[in-house]
């Protein structure tokens, strides 16, 4: 039995890398190399995707427990995660048309930065002193890997740090908002509520912002029928990151999650140099090495912190 649950895990660990890494290797083919210039729409197709098999995983298949929307003010404040998590999503995607990959995990792992920052802001929670220490190297790495970047672009650069910073204040929001034994929801029952308000919002925004986007999509199509299976594929990997990483996260510890996400990084960072083939500088790898020591550190500080 053990040995089994062992190969389980790791077979989920390994689902849960694969579609991580693939995800934002696709993305950063179809918006930089295949030239599909519409990262507001391909968000669009994401959630349509986790809008339709979040809800078979949930109410068909059974994945994980039904939970309801209990109230007005909580769909309120669930369309509010929403919208930050459309902004982290879409600048994201936008700084994969000017960014390498390995430059944008490096900016990435600067998560923990914001959310401390987010953290102290909105609900005046101070940490250690060890704790804010070791936000330092987390900071300086990205400082050094951006001096270091040859393919430094700077509106890819704000737009990436966007995404960070939203991502960040998304955590935060969600633990206030969502604070009460009433409201909780795990990660896929709020996929499943966030998703359909996502698309009402990102379709007019698509729309709008991308305008030829419908019919460059059919041209397309026309002259290779592999774009939408691109869209169809990347879509439903979307999906599948948010269904692996609870996956993952209900079968193992908080310390080898936290271990797995910092290793996945660099696993990702090493694929799509190999993949891409984008140029590096030493000068931008010790950057985020140094980033990622700094996240390790802050892990370690805040598990010390918890405990003492």
């Amino acid at each position: 039995m053990k040995v089994s649950g062992r190969v389980f895990t790791i077979g989920l660990v390994a689902s849960w890398y694969s579609s991580n890494i693939g995800v934002l290797l696709l993305n950063k083919y179809l918006l930089s190399n295949y030239g599909f210039k519409y990262p507001i729409f391909l968000t669009f197709c994401h959630m349509m995707a986790c809008s339709l098999l979040s809800y078979i995983a949930t109410s068909w298949l059974k994945i994980v427990p039904m939970q309801s929307v209990r109230s007005r003010v909580q769909f309120l404040k669930i369309s509010a995660l929403s919208l930050v998590f459309c902004s982290s999503v879409v600048s994201g995607n936008i700084s994969l048309r000017y960014l390498p990959v390995s430059f944008n995990q490096a900016i990435g792992a600067t998560t923990p930065f914001f959310t401390a920052v987010f953290a102290y802001m909105m609900t005046l929670r101070r940490e250690a002193w060890l704790t804010y220490v070791a936000l330092v190297p987390v900071v300086t790495g990205v400082v050094i890997a951006s001096g270091g970047e040859p393919s430094f672009h700077l509106f890819g650069f704000i737009m990436c740090i966007g995404a960070t910073a939203a991502r960040a204040l998304k955590s935060v929001l969600q633990g206030i908002l969502l604070s009460s034994e009433g409201e909780k929801l795990n990660s896929m029952n709020l996929l499943m509520y966030m998703a359909p308000v996502a698309v009402v919002l990102l379709l007019p925004a698509a729309l709008l912002m991308e305008k030829d986007v419908i019919a460059m999509t059919i041209a397309l199509a026309r002259d290779d029928v592999r774009i939408l299976w691109y869209l169809i594929f990347n879509s439903a990997l979307a999906y599948f990151v948010n269904l692996t990483n609870f996956l993952v996260t209900k079968h193992t510890s908080a310390l080898t999650l936290q271990v797995l996400g910092n290793a996945k990084g660099a696993v990702a960072v090493v694929v799509s140099i190999l993949i891409f083939k984008n140029p590096v500088s030493v000068t931008g790898m010790l950057g985020y090495a140094l980033t990622v020591m700094g996240v390790v550190f802050y892990g370690e500080a805040k598990k010390r912190s918890k405990t003492s």
